[in-house]
């Protein structure tokens, strides 16, 4: 366990080290300690990679998605494993073959479409895609979740008057809160690095997610890497933090739905 942490944390170590450096000790001695201590490289990073922006920008992202992919999905959820209907199997399918579909595939057909309606270099243009890709995951966790909820319980409910809105809302739903944490932080994580989508439908410099703005610091002849690899420290550190706070609800999360599914 410690060789695989190591393995794991040290080019995060290594990153952030090298992010104090110069061009030029990066070359030199690539695994020594920076001579002198400076935030020269993140300032500029921050200023010229306009990275203030940006975080912005995928902050935005990344929350309406996660909302809207835990509401949708967690109520597609609930329908699929408490409701009894005919199409509830056909329906369970239908959204898993969407976990199958790589973003290559719908990339051509997305741009022509989003720009027929006027979403192409706008943020609610990366939304809809962010969380219609989210949707399959979220829905095939949440269905194990809402399956291991005793039956009892809704009976109850029932006879106590409860529609089906109060039972989802008041007993199913706080009852799945480990699974929204998991579908949560796996949604905010992917969507928070995904670059593809955000390079070809945003080309506005103002309207750009933080992956992109990474890009900037690769030329086609040359490239600084004292402030991309600052760049990159400013841009992993939301994510470290999102998954520190909740990484016990994930393993939680995983591990109960595991048995329920």
């Amino acid at each position: 366990l410690i060789l695989i942490s190591v393995t794991y944390i040290f080019p995060l170590l290594w990153v952030l080290n090298v992010s104090f450096k110069t061009n030029k000790e990066i070359f030199t001695a690539p695994f020594a300690l920076p001579k002198h201590i400076t935030f020269d490289n993140f300032s500029f990073a921050w200023t010229a990679g306009k990275l203030g922006i940006a975080t912005l920008n995928s902050a935005i992202v990344c929350v309406a998605a996660l909302i809207g992919s835990a509401i949708i999905g967690s109520m597609a959820a609930f329908g699929i494993a408490r409701l009894r209907w005919k199409g509830s199997k056909l329906a369970m399918t239908y959204f898993l073959t969407g976990m199958m579909i790589p973003i290559h595939c719908v990339l051509i057909p997305l741009f022509t479409r989003f720009a027929k309606l006027g979403l192409s270099n706008s943020l609610l243009g990366l939304i809809l895609p962010y969380l219609t890709f989210s949707l399959p995951i979220t829905i095939f966790i949440m269905t194990g979740f809402f399956k291991g909820i005793p039956n009892e319980l809704i009976e109850c409910a029932c006879l106590e008057g409860a529609n089906i809105f109060q039972i989802f809302f008041k007993i199913c739903l706080p009852l799945s809160r480990t699974g929204l944490f998991v579908t949560g932080l796996m949604t905010f994580v992917g969507n928070w690095n995904e670059l593809l989508l955000a390079m070809v439908f945003i080309s506005d410099d103002a309207k750009k997610t933080l992956p992109v703005s990474l890009s900037k610091f690769v030329g086609p002849y040359n490239t600084n890497y004292s402030q991309m690899f600052a760049a990159i420290i400013i841009a992993i550190v939301p994510t470290i933090i999102v998954y520190c706070a909740f990484s016990n609800k994930i393993v939680d999360g995983l591990t109960a739905g595991a048995v329920k599914g």
